[in-house]
């Protein structure tokens, strides 16, 4: 089946490779345009357009599909269905409509639960203790189109959004070929979402990667996982600004953001309820350090504070 691929981040792109490894044909890839990426800030190709220039794949690059031209391209590439994956663009009905054999979704969560742009760290923060992938023929609407496949994996205590992520991605990929081998061989059936249990996945604001210690130390693990890789969970000790990228539930009690202790184990640091040993820590402009080398050149003792 002849296809064109939608998607921009790393995610998609491991759904694209899967793709290339099929037996369908890709006619095209769509994906935003180059943005500035990395601490100098330096325009970027997103890893979609990557892997599909290295393919030598034709690369569309929309700011928006309500534009004429950019409907056009898609129409001249004549796709037989499209898939996207983390494209960061609703497809209007008209470029749905180009794709006979329908357009297909890889959505990184159990629909309905968590619809939208970041239903991985969103999973992470409210403590699900599973997820998975759904493909969806899509419509109009954000993630409400009927389910063709589904499979669950399950969140451990260690997972990151890096982590899910990756599982989620090879997972992606699998059930998108599956999908479209199905609708090909017209053994599909797609099951519409339930009204009930339906959750919206907002793309977290800055302030939520900042840490409140007054939060309890497992909801507070929990937002350390959501933000990493990206951007860090945030807090200051000192007055210095830090990223804490790892951390561990531990017994304990202080008043929130009290430094309980300071070793080689990790820096153990009163919550609202418990506490937890931060294991990876990152001073502003400095490299990730494990706890025990970043005290050798900020060494903390019991009873400073770190602060939101």
């Amino acid at each position: 089946m002849k296809i064109l691929f939608a998607g921009t981040p790393e995610f998609a792109a491991r759904c694209l490779a899967a793709l290339f490894e099929s037996r369908h044909r890709l006619c095209g890839v769509m994906t935003q345009p180059d943005r500035p990426a990395g601490r100098g800030l330096s325009v970027a190709a997103s890893p979609v357009k990557k892997l599909g220039a290295q393919r030598g794949i034709p690369v569309l690059q929309p700011v928006t599909l309500k534009d004429g031209a950019a409907r056009e391209a898609i129409k001249r590439l004549r796709p037989e269905a499209i898939v996207t994956a983390a494209f960061g663009l609703l497809l209007p009905q008209e470029v749905l409509d180009m794709a006979p054999r329908g357009a297909l979704n890889v959505h990184a969560s159990l629909l309905p639960r968590w619809r939208g742009a970041a239903p991985i760290q969103r999973a992470l923060l409210a403590g699900d203790e599973v997820t998975g992938v759904s493909i969806m023929l899509m419509d109009a609407g954000l993630d409400t189109g009927p389910v063709l496949l589904r499979e669950a994996i399950p969140i451990s205590r260690a997972d990151t959004t890096g982590t899910l992520t990756e599982r989620l991605a090879e997972l992606g990929g699998r059930l998108a070929v599956r999908a479209l081998d199905g609708l090909e061989a017209g053994g599909l059936e797609a099951v519409p979402q339930p009204a009930e249990g339906v959750t919206y996945a907002s793309k977290p604001g800055k302030e939520e990667s900042r840490l409140d210690w007054r939060e309890d130390a497992a909801k507070l693990n929990r937002r350390v996982r959501a933000f990493n890789p990206a951007p860090g969970a945030g807090a200051r000790v000192r007055g210095t600004e830090v990223k804490i990228w790892s951390c561990a539930l531990a017994p304990g009690k202080g008043e929130p953001g009290e430094v309980l202790s300071a070793d080689e184990r990790g820096i153990r640091v009163a919550c609202g309820r418990d506490a937890v040993d931060i294991t990876e820590l990152q001073r502003s402009g400095g490299k990730r350090l494990k706890t025990v080398e970043f005290l050798r050149g900020f060494g903390l003792s019991a009873g400073e504070r770190f602060e939101a």
